[in-house]
């Protein structure tokens, strides 16, 4: 059967419009102009029998961070209420070639660094498996899109968690790029002008293909002609094969079961278990994963994001007046926090303005640092029986499922990647089963911040909840990465339920 855009828009407007009754997860619903565009993609295939891109007709949601000209892209500021934009960013300019139809915009949190999705401006999203909980942040709009299946696509960036949290919460798939490899040219961001640490953009879908044929469809645009940062580099059908994997033939994955920093809670463990039994089923090798230096990469890529002493998050909200959030806990606080302090403030301290030496010497340090990881990822050869290095990292993406809205502190186990800059993506596992994921003996906590999680699990809060990984690659090689995950997905799919329920214990 087929469809007209005209038709698939509509459709996924209506679901649209629920989930955001449900979820409160859009800023922008423009109907008129995405259904005008959706008749002249039409019009163009019936009269040229020929798709004007590989994107042709598909609604596409976009987090409220890429600009389109004539709407306002309000970024969870009251100051940007009323600013239409001049031009589309490079993304919109490049899904308008590929024949897309943008459809709706999604919310974000104020400054964008949270991992949770509240701002003065509309609100406070919530997860809609349980709108107790947070779907995450900060592209925690278009993770409660979609998982309303209310968007066949959406986009979402990612400087720290920001597609991988929602994505994990929200039970999606998403692919978090490394530097510079996807244009993001012409969209608005907190902390603009901070490099050492750039905000990348990515895909969050309900399979792993939707992750695919936007990667590739954006890659084969050559996105270097509009966007000066993009590195000259064509989607490669050889990596995506793994030729450099071995064919994909006999994998060899770690599992890091614990970072060292927090411990996750029992459906996180669990899940690694049912991926680490998949795998072996599949013909390919599981080795532990030995944790180095997490701490100290964690340390210094938050001590980068404050070196301005939170100064552009005060100049934003003092153009209006609004206040700062400094909080995500609601006004009921219906599960109080039992966490005094996040132990990044205990590390980082308090945040002050450095100089530019000072900020200079961070980035020095994250230099030898990645050095050093990947040098320690290199010495894994002697482990794998495969002559090559580990081929992919599976790790939780957060140390627990959706959390009561207020309480999402960890973003240990992403951070690590845009600190590195590897490029990795989240896929889902499982659901909470309050049968199977109980309550562990207290453990030896690793610091004030990991006994806090340890308590505040309880089935009776996230039963029910997606249970999602992250799959971590190299830097550059996203599709490899999207390859490897797919090979992991379809282990999960083709393990026999019996082996995935030994695996829960």
């Amino acid at each position: 059967m087929e469809w007209s855009s005209v038709e698939v828009t509509t459709a996924f407007y209506k679901r649209a419009i629920v989930a955001q009754q449900l979820t409160n997860c859009l800023t922008e619903i423009f109907v008129d102009r995405a259904l005008k565009r959706a008749r002249e993609l039409d019009d163009i295939l019936i009269k040229t029998g020929k798709p004007v891109g590989p994107l042709h007709g598909l609604p596409i949601s976009l987090k409220d961070q890429f600009t389109m000209k004539g709407l306002e892209t309000v970024m969870g500021y009251v100051s940007r209420v009323g600013k239409d934009a001049d031009s589309d960013c490079v993304l919109v300019e490049l899904l308008n070639e590929c024949g897309a139809v943008p459809f709706v915009r999604t919310n974000v949190p104020q400054t964008l660094m949270w991992g949770e999705t509240h701002n003065h401006v509309f609100g406070r999203t919530t997860n809609p498996y349980n709108r107790k909980l947070t779907p995450g942040g900060s592209s925690g709009g278009e993770g409660a899109l979609l998982a309303m299946k209310g968007s066949p696509l959406g986009i979402g960036t990612d400087i720290a968690g920001s597609l991988r949290i929602p994505s994990a919460f929200c039970g999606l798939y998403t692919l978090r790029p490394s530097y510079e490899r996807l244009p993001y040219c012409g969209a608005v961001n907190a902390l603009e002008g901070q490099e050492s640490i750039s905000s990348v953009l990515g895909p969050m879908a309900n399979s792993m293909s939707g992750v695919k044929i936007f990667t590739k469809a954006i890659m084969d645009a050559k996105p270097w002609k509009k966007d000066p940062l993009v590195l000259r580099k064509e989607w490669s059908e050889s990596e995506y094969r793994l030729e450099n994997h071995g064919g994909g033939t006999r994998l060899c994955f770690a599992i890091m079961w614990d970072n060292g920093v927090v411990r996750p809670h029992p459906p996180l463990e669990r899940a690694m278990k049912m991926t680490k039994a998949a795998l072996e089923a599949a013909g390919h090798k599981v080795i532990d994963w030995e944790s180095h230096r997490h701490l100290e990469i964690y340390k210094n890529a938050e001590t980068i994001f404050v070196a301005d002493g939170g100064h552009d998050y005060h100049v934003q909200c003092e153009l209006s007046g609004e206040p700062l959030i400094t909080t995500m806990l609601p006004e009921d606080e219906t599960h109080p926090s039992g966490l005094s302090e996040p132990f990044v403030k205990t590390l980082v301290g308090e945040a002050s303005h450095l100089s530019a030496y000072d900020l200079w010497q961070l980035q020095k340090e994250k230099r030898d640092l990645r050095k050093s990881h990947l040098d320690h990822w290199e010495r894994t050869v002697s482990r794998t029986g495969t002559g090559r290095p580990v081929d992919a990292i599976i790790s939780p993406a957060v140390a627990y499922t959706a959390v009561p809205h207020g309480l999402n502190t960890d973003s240990f186990y992403t951070t690590l990647c845009n600190a590195l800059d590897y490029a990795c993506c989240v896929f889902p596992v499982t659901y909470v089963d309050s049968k199977l994921d109980l309550p562990q003996l207290p453990h030896k906590f690793h610091n004030h911040e990991d006994e806090a999680i340890y308590r505040l699990y309880s089935t009776d809060i996230f039963s029910g909840c997606p249970v999602g990984l992250q799959l971590i690659g190299r830097s550059q090689e996203e599709e490899a990465v999207i390859a490897m995950t797919e090979i992991v997905d379809d282990a999960l799919k083709r393990l026999p339920s019996k082996r995935l329920e030994s695996s829960r214990g």
